[in-house]
């Protein structure tokens, strides 16, 4: 075991809870003489707002409050913010879309919040929200970014987004990369989509707004209740941050979506402050589906330059990326600043330039989704060497192995300005051919065939950087009783955090486990927090966390010191005993609590530089031709993600991670009627996902390499199975599919789009 419970797998402690039905979630929360809100949404995807009649819901039965953006605005409540606005190439700041909690005068997207009714109880929010007298001229909706871009389209915002081209975003050398292609022996290109998903986690979102008359209290699950209550206060209500108390309970999935301010957050606080009560609303999986932000969806062109040998001589990308009808807090920064730069992957690409059009379109806004940009861009440049390894006749794990940045470079700036601190790829991609029989599989391939299914193995090689940002505050209380209490500002969504934070404690003050609590999501408790978001609560949240515990520590070799009579420095602790060297007396943590009173420490980390996890995925598939139904047999990977915390929590964080990609890659897509603009996806009749026969059990593996900017040595984990399956899956559909000669299909390759290619290659080959 190393320092603060490395390398223990520990169980989690909090599942006890959930699964006695324990757990503390938003719905399981009611406040004494609470009211129920329901939100009516605009059934049209672009329409005009003429007329918005409201006088008949107010005085239906049990209703008490109807409100509409008029309300907001006589009261002065501000628009959901946009935190990040990345400039144009000219040095322009992309302009900002004003996005009221209600639809003012023109709604932009189906499900566009309209109204909000507070009743006694949801029947009758919902009763009077029929009564509304919603008058709507519809007008021409777009939802699809190439037809969004073609002359003549609608506009979503005129005056904002000519061409509905809201920002137009560069990032690398261009004169550098033309010079390679024109030194190049030959360009590979391919065209990708990587499509919309929603997050579906497991609870919908929901909120509880309440007002004491002086102070509102939120209680919501997010990932990061210091961040909401900023937004809030600075932005929308425009109050101190005294005057919001933000709660976050038990939180059932996150994936990115609950960073993120939505409308709901703001009208249960407004209608609290209006009606006297507090005031819930939980959404249904419908509204989850149509209000939610999704994930992904972009469309990209990309070329390599590429020498005789199969080196990549320098990288040229075009993305469009669809932020929706309004742009979520940080929705212009996942496709351009959180993910362009790891385009290169881990391979030494001498120069690169990319350039992303964020699009708005009549569609729900997007924002980070579990890997927010890596995995973007992962899946393009693990797509693409696979692309030159087939167009110049060479092995795929050949091509990667001589583009790899090895061990030697290490550190190494990337061309697109990142420096990866370690790094051992082709150790970790022989290890993943090794375990997967890589060399045995043209055999499988055979006896597959002789059963009428088409076998394929992928391979696919991610890094990305996570476990940065800014700082995290972590405390540690000791009481008399040798009973510790953490307060810590970031957030689990279901990862772990108390039995990851709570054995670091443990182990390195020698207590039970059980004596150790840790507190996250409350604003009045913990005094901040940047939450939780690009796997950054170990690396950061640890980090720090690791100091306040040191210090605990050397406090506690005071009150030893002065019991004993002797200097702080003759005083050692190991196993949760501290002892004189002179005297070889000992006193336990617990004893030298009780001596003390109790002890209180602090301390705060900053990374100096994200991390950079990094790891070989290998998928082995069969389809069947006659369905196009795709069948996972093998799945094998091999992970460095530095010094390891909990070997069990680990495996959870990269299972599950695959789990999403492989949905991704297979089922999933939020798909939009290109005439109506209506969501298709809106329930799970409509939307697949990934089920427990989906994986077979993964072959998993690590590789420790510790990382040398990190306090702990450890690497963010909790994207990486996300960022690496797609292209892995991917890959292997295409190696299936090769002896037909299919070379191409985007995500998601569902049985009838498989079906349909197999289809017109064996229809050609007939003819």
């Amino acid at each position: 075991m190393g320092r603060f419970g490395t390398g223990q797998a520990i169980r989690r402690v909090e599942d006890l809870r959930f699964l006695r039905g324990a757990g503390r979630y938003t719905d399981d929360i009611t406040l004494p003489g609470q009211a129920v809100g329901f939100v009516l949404r605009s059934p049209y995807a672009h329409c005009d707002i003429a007329g918005l009649d409201v006088e008949a819901a107010r005085a239906a039965p049990g209703v008490l409050g109807v409100f509409t953006c008029a309300d907001l605005d006589a009261d002065g409540i501000g628009e959901l913010p946009v935190v990040v606005t990345p400039k144009n190439a000219a040095g322009q700041r992309m302009p900002v879309p004003p996005r009221p909690a209600l639809a003012r005068d023109r709604a932009r997207h189906a499900g566009e919040p309209v109204a909000f009714i507070v009743a006694e109880t949801l029947d009758q929010a919902k009763d009077a929200a029929e009564l509304i007298g919603f008058d709507a001229d519809p007008v021409d909706a777009v939802t699809d970014m190439t037809a969004a871009t073609a002359p003549g389209a609608p506009l979503v915002w005129p005056d904002l987004a000519p061409g509905n081209v809201l920002l137009d975003w560069e990032m690398g050398d261009a004169v550098k990369v033309a010079e390679a292609f024109a030194a190049a022996d030959r360009m590979v290109s391919l065209d990708l989509v990587n499509n919309r998903v929603a997050p579906v986690a497991m609870e919908t979102r929901g909120c509880i707004g309440d007002f004491d008359g002086t102070r509102m209290t939120l209680i919501t699950g997010s990932q990061g209740s210091h961040q909401l209550q900023g937004w809030l206060c600075d932005h929308v209500f425009k109050t101190g941050r005294e005057g919001l108390h933000v709660i976050a309970p038990d939180v059932g999935g996150g994936f990115g979506m609950r960073l993120f301010l939505f409308p709901e957050h703001v009208l249960v606080l407004y209608a609290a402050r209006k009606i006297g009560r507090p005031v819930k609303w939980i959404g249904d999986r419908a509204e989850s589906f149509l209000a939610d932000t999704h994930g992904r969806d972009h469309i990209s062109h990309a070329e390599a330059a590429v020498d005789a040998d199969g080196r990549i001589l320098g990288l040229r990308v075009e993305t469009l990326a669809n932020l929706g009808a309004y742009v979520s807090q940080m929705g212009a920064f996942v496709p351009t600043m959180a993910g362009t730069a790891m385009l290169t992957g881990v391979y030494a690409i001498p120069c690169a330039h990319a350039r992303v059009r964020c699009v708005v379109t009549n569609t729900a806004p997007t924002d980070a989704y579990r890997g927010a940009g890596r995995p973007e861009a992962a899946y393009l440049i693990e797509r693409l060497v696979d692309t030159v390894a087939r167009a110049l006749g060479l092995p795929r794990d050949e091509v990667r192995r001589r583009n790899f940045i090895p061990p030697e470079a290490m550190p190494f700036r990337t061309a697109l300005g990142k420096t990866y601190d370690s790094g051992e790829f082709a150790r970790l991609m022989d290890e993943s051919i090794r375990r997967a029989d890589w060399a045995g599989f043209e055999a499988r391939r055979a006896e597959a065939k002789a059963r009428g299914k088409l076998r394929g193995i992928g391979m696919g090689y991610y890094v990305e950087v996570c476990g940065g940002g800014g700082d995290e505050t972590a405390h540690v209380h000791l009481d008399a009783q040798g009973h510790a209490v953490v307060l810590i500002g970031t957030q689990s969504t279901g990862q772990g955090h108390e039995t990851a934070y709570g054995n670091m404690v443990a182990a390195e003050l020698g207590i039970p486990l059980d004596h150790v609590r840790v507190v996250q999501g409350d604003t009045d408790v913990v005094p901040t927090g940047k939450g939780t978001g690009g796997s950054r609560s170990l690396p950061v949240g640890g980090a720090s966390l690791s100091q306040a515990v040191d210090k605990v520590i050397a406090r506690g070799k005071t009150f030893a010191a002065a019991q004993w009579g002797v200097e702080p420095d003759a005083v050692d602790f190991e196993d949760g005993r501290f002892r004189s060297r002179a005297s070889n007396q000992l006193l336990t943590m617990a004893e030298v609590a009780a001596l003390s009173g109790g002890i209180k420490e602090q301390a705060a980390w900053q990374p100096p530089e994200g991390t950079y996890p990094n790891g070989c995925h290998i998928c082995e598939l069969e389809i069947d031709p006659d369905t196009g139904e795709t069948s996972i047999v093998r799945y094998t990977v091999t992970d460095d993600v530095g010094v390891i915390v909990n070997p069990m929590l680990l495996r959870g964080q990269i299972v599950g991670g695959i789990a999403q990609s492989v949905g991704q890659a297979l089922f999933e897509l939020a798909a939009y009627d290109a005439e109506s603009g209506q969501l298709l996806a809106g329930t799970f009749m409509d939307y697949a996902m990934p089920r427990a026969d989906t994986l077979p059990h993964v072959d998993f593996a690590t590789i420790e390499i510790p990382c040398t900017t990190n306090l702990l040595g450890v690497k963010g984990a909790g994207e990486a199975g996300t960022i690496g399956a797609t292209p892995t899956v991917m890959n292997a559909v295409l190696d299936a599919l090769a002896p037909l000669g299919i070379d191409h299909v985007d995500m998601p390759a569902t049985p009838h789009r498989l079906w349909r290619l197999i289809q017109s290659v064996n229809k050609d080959a007939a003819a």
